[in-house]
């Protein structure tokens, strides 16, 4: 399997009371296949899964499966500290129709090697053999930091399905590093996207970015300006990513963005305990940023060019 392109990590859908509100998924799917998305990424960090029940992300999976409908990709994290559970997640995936699945680190109980995080991994995605698996690397969240190549190396002899990495790190070198082990043998897909244009500079194809979810015209111009070797350019509208991504440090990163997408139009509902949805005045400070930065400018100009 080979990604070529972006992967929206895509938010959850709450309603007020903080139950599913699956309803507002097609919407949200048919806005991303318009805009040229390859693929959603569904139940991961943004999508706030580790604080979904295991019946709720099967429901999320079924309701994203029916709604793309073959347009896209549909990557399903089934990762979870409890690996029984991953697994019956796993399962599932391949089940409801999913393309691929991957899965973090056990962030409890931590594998304390690269060895193990094998043992983790190849339990997990035997679970659902017939899709391509991609072992799903943050350690700024799970705080676990298995060497990515060492991890390539164990694995491919171990996980037969095996596609390649989920990489959210800012490690390049170790990027570049697995990128390039065997000739390329793995896709490996990059998670920062404040790091888009420099992952691109060492052999980046496709990219998973919850930014990608509300502003995918702005990431594909800057790939495309990549391509046709226009650099210049292309650095210039990745630093008008990076300033609208450096609001969302202000508060916490994903309730700030999905604050984002109500300001642009998208209402996906709060978030869940320990998340808390931004209060007004956080919501104001955020909006008065991005009209000082011109964001919605921007994306109305790629979106036409």
């Amino acid at each position: 399997m080979r990604v070529q392109g972006l992967i929206a990590a895509t938010f959850s859908t709450f309603n007020e009371d903080g139950s599913l509100n699956l309803s507002l998924v097609p919407r949200l799917v048919d806005n991303l296949v318009s805009q040229g998305i390859k693929g959603v990424f569904i139940c991961g960090t943004n999508g706030e899964g580790p604080n979904l029940t295991t019946e709720e992300r099967m429901a999320t999976v079924d309701a994203y499966v029916k709604a793309v409908n073959k347009r896209c990709l549909v990557m399903v994290h089934v990762g979870h500290a409890s690996i029984a559970e991953a697994r019956r997640l796993a399962a599932h995936a391949q089940q409801a129709g999913a393309d691929a699945i991957s899965a973090v680190s056990a962030f409890y109980f931590k594998p304390g090697s690269a060895r193990i995080m094998v043992d983790c991994m190849a339990e997990i995605a035997a679970a659902a053999p017939l899709l391509p698996f991609y072992y799903y690397h943050i350690p700024a969240i799970t705080g676990v930091a298995v060497n990515p190549l060492e991890f390539l190396q164990l694995g491919e002899s171990r996980i037969p399905n095996l596609a390649g990495i989920k990489y959210t790190a800012a490690t390049l070198h170790e990027y570049q590093a697995c990128l390039n082990y065997k000739d390329g043998k793995f896709d490996i897909l990059f998670g920062y996207d404040e790091l888009l244009l420099p992952a691109l500079s060492v052999g980046a194809k496709g990219a998973i970015g919850s930014t990608y979810t509300f502003a995918t015209p702005l990431y594909l111009r800057i790939m495309e300006l990549f391509n046709n070797g226009d650099i210049v350019a292309a650095r210039e509208l990745q630093y008008q990513a990076v300033k609208m991504i450096q609001c969302l440090g202000w508060h916490s990163p994903i309730p700030a963005q999905k604050a984002i997408m109500k300001l642009l139009g998208t209402d996906l509902g709060p978030c869940r305990l320990p998340l808390q949805a931004l209060d007004s005045t956080q919501v104001e400070e955020i909006n008065s940023y991005l009209g000082e930065i011109g964001f919605v400018k921007v994306l109305e100009n790629v979106t036409t060019a």
